[in-house]
């Protein structure tokens, strides 16, 4: 592409077919980035059957991937706003095609906590990455369904890789099988990202150059200067505390409601996956909603308390188990909703120019919650508390609501103040 071609497509804008090639490209990198979550879980039944290990110890290979995962993320975004988003991208990619090679060689614990860490490390720069090109590249009037695709497609990646990785395991007999499969798909996903690498370029597009210019025109401050705001910790507070609610739902939900309601496990396990497909449909929703809601902070709210009031009715066993079972799924559509706007009240939170360092702060918090929240809510399972699993990821949601609204009075403030974007 030539100078002036590049100049007069950024004059004009990306046109729809454009935004939307980047839209999918991301969505099916943030994807693969949620299968790896689920690379080992799924295959516990036959890491015990060989190795006889026990649940707690396996469990440690999640910690390790999110305490990775959690510190790598808050890095990552330094390495993105320095050498750009797309070359990250892509060692995150081969991280989780040699994260998978490697535990299908695994020869004992050792090896799985090697390739969990390799995984945690390909799973860090996603958020930063992610959202740097899409704000760079996308033309706002599409960016609130970008981001609703970018959280549709992480539910789809929760959701296919039991399936997946369980799937081969079985019919193949061998759980290494299953793993090297998952490298495999890592590559073929690679492979897709280097083929359309001009579409994933954050360094051009109007959107891009828009911010490369606020960049360069912003007084030129220390790199850590951005940890200052308080907007940046209020973001990091909420997804701290909305992802321990996930975590709770995620991992109890279904044996919590067997134990309130007399309803058999396998009925109550479908609870994760109506919850999940019922926060998909609501992405899609708040797509469209935040490009038309200037206060987004009072759609975080409505949507999450809202939420979090379904959650703590579900708690109280007032209700049939069955529409109980409902109740819970359901609430999935309030979160959901909030969330591409969540991502906007993010955007509109950073300064110019710190884009990546932001968004690697901000979800680490997703990491930790994941860290902390499950051994907490584990416990009260087992102490017998299964009304207290709801009625906790309800008072989680609450908590976030709180931050959001803390965020948004203080982007308001930086608005008025020129600092930040309309």
């Amino acid at each position: 592409m030539s100078a002036s071609s590049t100049s007069a497509h950024a004059a004009r804008g990306p046109s729809l077919r454009e935004d939307a090639r980047t839209i999918g490209l991301i969505g099916l990198a943030h994807g693969s980035s949620h299968f790896f979550h689920m690379l080992l879980p799924p295959l516990f039944p036959f890491l015990i059957a060989e190795f006889g290990f026990s649940y707690s110890e396996l469990g440690l290979l999640l910690s390790v991937f999110f305490v990775v995962s959690g510190v790598g993320q808050a890095l990552a975004g330094f390495v993105v706003d320095r050498v750009g988003a797309r070359p990250v991208l892509f060692f995150a990619l081969a991280s989780f095609a040699s994260a998978g090679l490697l535990a299908a060689s695994a020869s004992g614990y050792a090896g799985l906590v090697a390739a969990a860490a390799l995984a945690g490390l390909g799973n860090a720069p996603f958020h930063p990455v992610d959202f740097t090109i899409l704000n760079k590249r996308i033309s706002p009037e599409r960016l609130g369904h970008g981001y609703a695709v970018h959280g549709i497609s992480g539910n789809l990646g929760w959701a296919a890789a039991p399936v997946f990785m369980a799937g081969i395991a079985s019919a193949s007999g061998s759980w290494r099988i299953a793993c090297a499969c998952g490298g495999l798909l890592a590559l073929a996903v690679l492979a897709v990202m280097v083929w359309n690498r001009e579409a994933l370029d954050d360094r051009q597009g109007a959107a891009g150059a828009h911010a490369a210019a606020q960049a360069a025109a912003a007084v030129q401050e220390h790199p850590l200067a951005f940890l200052r705001l308080p907007s940046v910790w209020l973001c990091f507070s909420f997804f701290f505390w909305s992802t321990c609610a996930l975590s709770a739902i995620q991992s109890f939900a279904g044996p919590s409601l067997q134990n309130l309601y007399g309803i058999p496990l396998t009925t109550t396990a479908l609870v994760v996956t109506a919850y999940m497909l019922c926060s998909a449909a609501g992405m899609v929703l708040g797509g469209f909603l935040v490009n038309r809601v200037e206060r987004l902070e009072l759609t975080i709210s409505v949507c999450l308390l809202a939420a979090a009031a379904m959650l703590a009715l579900a708690g109280t066993q007032w209700l049939p188990g069955m529409l109980a079972l409902a109740v819970v799924a359901l609430s999935g559509a309030g979160v959901g909703i909030a969330g591409p706007s969540r991502d906007m009240l993010i955007k509109r939170a950073a300064p110019p120019g710190a884009t990546g360092r932001v968004y690697g702060t901000v979800y680490s918090g997703l990491d930790l919650g994941f860290s902390l929240a499950a051994p907490i809510f584990g416990a009260m399972l087992d102490a017998g508390r299964n009304s207290g699993i709801f009625y906790g990821a309800a008072a989680a949601l609450v908590l976030s609501v709180v931050s959001a609204a803390f965020v948004g009075v203080g982007v308001a403030a930086r608005r008025r103040q020129g600092l930040a974007p309309a």
